[in-house]
């Protein structure tokens, strides 16, 4: 019996928020219920906690590669509770670069990390990782239904895409009237990893029901084609 495919998912920060200990529950278990098909690489963001230290730390001067620094570190410790959260069915230890996820992910556990590298947010280093493991398919897993045409928490008549190429995704980054959101859903790091290892990638709203049926091939969110 050969491998599982893996599948990279990157956890928006939130979950890790508020109520963090119910939520990481139900990410866990869900994470369980999958591990009989597919073997999950998860990336956490930092969430609220991490622009708590990030604003502090900007108003006594940091610059901003300590900063991300900060920020990494705080998505380890996110990472480290969900480790918690899944026991001996996780990798024990967060990586810290893309070598030691890569021995990580050679065994059959669940792995979980945080940032890697300052200047790179956790989107940029979830589509690394799924380049690294050669993964089936990566989710990014955030806090709206997907990628659109205007920021749906300003504009409610925001037009969800189904389906947008790495070029158009750039596009939107680019313009002036971009998309406030899509700089937090995919930025120009992530889409050129994406683009040049062709890598299957949804973004999709962070729910457990959502992510499993993003794995299962169930139409959701919005389908990234290079």
């Amino acid at each position: 019996m050969g491998a599982k495919e893996r599948i990279v998912i990157k956890l928006s920060g939130r979950v890790f928020d508020d109520d963090a200990a119910a939520e990481l529950k139900k990410y866990a278990r869900m994470l369980l219920e999958i591990t009989g098909q597919v073997q999950p690489v998860v990336v956490a963001g930092g969430g609220k906690v991490a622009r708590h230290y990030i604003n502090i730390a900007r108003r006594f001067g940091s610059d901003e590669a300590s900063l991300d620094i900060m920020g990494i570190e705080v998505s380890r410790l996110n990472a480290k509770l969900l480790i918690a959260a899944l026991g001996d069915n996780a990798y024990p230890s967060v990586p810290a670069d893309l070598e030691h996820v890569g021995k990580a992910a050679a065994g059959s556990k669940i792995v979980v990390t945080g940032g890697l590298h300052p200047g790179q947010s956790t989107n940029a280093t979830a589509a690394l990782i799924a380049e690294k493991v050669k993964a089936k398919k990566f989710l990014n897993a955030t806090d709206v239904d997907g990628i659109y045409d205007s920021d749906p928490n300003k504009n409610k008549g925001a037009k969800l895409f189904k389906e947008i190429t790495v070029k158009k995704c750039l596009e939107l980054l680019s313009s002036e009237n971009s998309a406030a959101g899509a700089y937090d859903l995919m930025d120009i790091v992530a889409l050129k990893v994406i683009e040049r290892s062709k890598i299957p990638t949804v973004v999709i709203r962070s729910d457990p029901a959502t992510i499993k049926n993003a794995i299962a091939n169930q139409a959701t969110g919005t389908r990234i084609v290079v």
